[in-house]
């Protein structure tokens, strides 16, 4: 039973990880390229 509990906290630490990703993603992309373009100057 606690594998199963173990299995599941797991799954939705994942899941979490990369519906975040997927959200936040392109928001650090264009920080990083900013941040380059600002380094540059």
């Amino acid at each position: 039973m606690e594998f199963l509990i173990a299995l599941v906290i797991i799954a939705a630490v994942v899941f979490a990880i990369v519906r975040l990703r997927k959200t936040f993603g392109r928001e650090i992309d264009r920080a990083k390229r900013i941040k380059r373009a600002n380094d540059n100057q």
